[in-house]
């Protein structure tokens, strides 16, 4: 993953794209720092956390310019958004997110809202990078609550 920034880098630097050559340089600054703090280079699972996080630091930045007046700034929070998604595996839809939740509360023996960390805990690796955490989560509550009930 680490390689493909850097290639991408050049790329953009050629094509003079100075945002997308920003957000590239912000990602593999991400990445280098990761390594630093480990050791050993991150892995492809590890990188796609760190690109996740970035997504969501992006999203919730450009919130809080939205709800500053600053649209032009939020708007350039989303471009980056759009930019580092575009490295990140395809996302499942929720219907599929909720077929494995309900799989997974099966496999946990999972019967009330307060299993929710046993059930997080098998569905948040099986669908490492490929479902938000904030959506995992509100399908497993959901699930766990008609349950409950």
């Amino acid at each position: 993953m680490k390689d493909r920034i850097s290639q991408e880098i050049k790329v953009a630097m050629k094509a003079k794209d100075e945002v997308r050559l920003s957000t590239l340089r912000l990602i593999l600054t991400e990445f280098v720092r990761k390594e630093k703090e480990k050791g050993i280079p991150p892995t492809d699972e590890q990188c796609v956390q760190i690109l996740q996080t970035m997504v969501r630091k992006c999203k919730d930045a450009a919130e809080q310019f939205r709800n500053g007046n600053r649209p032009e700034l939020a708007e350039k929070e989303l471009v980056e958004v759009t930019i580092i998604e575009s490295y990140l595996p395809a996302q499942l839809p929720e219907e599929q997110v909720r077929e494995l939740a309900l799989a997974a509360i099966a496999e946990v023996g999972a019967k009330t809202p307060k299993d929710m960390g046993k059930v997080m805990g098998v569905l948040t690796k099986k669908l490492a990078g490929q479902a938000d955490g904030s959506v995992i989560s509100r399908i497993v509550k959901e699930e766990l609550q008609k349950m409950g009930s």
